[in-house]
């Protein structure tokens, strides 16, 4: 089992890249960088919210896992 953690920090480095994403395409889209930038954020936080609550929902699920030292 993942630690809240480690997930944490998979959230963050998972929504960095985004970010850097969504400001080159939001630009493109607006020319406008403190739009691109304002879009860029608000995204992020509800993509790192949605991917961090996602991943501890997984965590509950059992389905799909070989936990090491289980017998099988």
């Amino acid at each position: 089992m993942e630690t809240g953690m480690r997930t944490f920090l998979k959230a963050i480095t998972w929504q960095v890249c985004g970010l850097v994403v969504m400001v080159a395409l939001a630009y493109v889209a607006t020319g406008n960088l403190s739009v691109a930038g304002g879009l860029a954020l608000v995204s992020s936080a509800t993509g790192f919210v949605t991917y961090f609550l996602h991943e501890r929902l997984w965590q509950r699920v059992r389905w799909g896992r070989d936990d090491l030292g289980s017998d099988h």
